[in-house]
């Protein structure tokens, strides 16, 4: 049995912990958040010893993984610590707010000898896996351009006063928008080589952004774009387009994922589920504990997160210059 600490035991701690609660081989033992209270209702309903001080969960003996899911300019720090403590680590989304960040906590994880994987949870969401599988087949070919967006609210009522600064690593593309940025990426099958990028903040008062739309050049001549939208009030939209040497596919949320050929969409098999976030996560933990054993490689590692940010970093640059930006590449 593998004993999982939950650092963050908020939100989206939640959310990992009724996953978690799914999986054979995996139990809370411990939880960490500031506030008294609302740890003592955490544990109460999701089990674990309750801490205060994510120093002093590090320090349990019980706990042989972690979970990270806090504001994300502490993200470096904790999973820094977690490595030297000899304790495998998911991190949330993003790695961290910088590259250098993320560097500095890929060479803690190389010298603990320790896993890490970071959730980017679309990776194991039944659309883009079915669209994934199509991909990976070679039927239709090499993409050449893709289109992503993700559309929502940003005023959720899980948002936080961090979540509007750049310094905390806030804003909707760091925040939200990635998972629209990490899809195109991932099922590119290339890294970003330069970016372009136009971003504001539209409805909210804050200093990080609410509205951004990136260009990408991929280090194979593709491209692809990628919209971010916080709004004030809409509808949401997480969708996504990707065309192939002899096809496309449609990537939607709501409905599966479809395969467009000879002027024809086809809906492809296995590629809707209702909650799927909740499942996609359930998938997360599953593919990381068969890391921690042993059993297989981590699917969404430190290296390709690290790209994901520096992507964004660059994005930024390239807003603020007016101009296409390169990407470093991944080392």
């Amino acid at each position: 049995m593998t004993g999982i600490g939950i650092i963050g035991a908020g939100h989206f701690g939640a959310v990992h912990a009724k996953a978690i609660s799914e999986v054979d081989g995996l139990n809370i033992v411990a939880a960490c958040r500031s506030d008294e209270a609302a740890l003592a209702a955490f544990t109460e309903r999701f089990g674990g010893r309750g801490y205060t001080g994510w120093q002093d969960l590090l320090a349990d003996p019980r706990v042989d993984a972690v979970v990270i899911a806090t504001p994300h300019n502490l993200h470096e720090e904790i999973a820094i610590a977690a490595a030297g403590a000899g304790k495998h680590i998911l991190l949330e989304k993003p790695m961290a707010p910088s590259i250098a960040a993320c560097d500095a906590i890929n060479a803690a994880v190389r010298q603990g000898s320790v896993q890490l994987m970071v959730g980017h949870v679309v990776h194991f969401a039944l659309p883009c896996l079915a669209a994934k599988t199509v991909i990976d087949s070679g039927r239709l070919g090499r993409p050449v351009m893709g289109s992503g967006w993700m559309i929502k609210l940003w005023m959720e009522s899980n948002r936080q006063p961090w979540h509007m600064g750049r310094a905390s690593g806030g804003g909707m593309l760091m925040t939200a928008g990635i998972h629209a940025l990490d899809r195109l990426v991932w099922l590119m099958g290339q890294q970003v080589s330069g970016v372009s990028a136009m971003m504001g903040t539209n409805f909210h008062d804050q200093e990080a952004d609410d509205t951004a739309l990136l260009g990408l050049r991929f280090a194979d001549g593709a491209v692809g774009q990628v919209q971010s939208v916080g709004y004030r009030n809409g509808a949401v939209s997480f969708a996504m387009d990707l065309v192939c040497e002899q096809g496309a596919l449609r990537i939607d949320f709501d409905t599966g994922t479809w395969m467009g050929q000879d002027g024809n969409w086809t809906k492809l098999d296995q590629s809707f589920e209702p909650d799927w976030m909740h499942h996609a996560v359930v998938r997360e933990w599953r593919a990381f504990q068969a890391a921690i054993c042993g059993e297989a490689e981590v699917p969404v590692g430190g290296e390709y997160a690290s790209h994901v940010v520096a992507v964004i970093e660059a994005a930024y640059e390239a807003d603020a210059l007016r101009r296409e930006v390169s990407v470093r590449a991944s080392t």
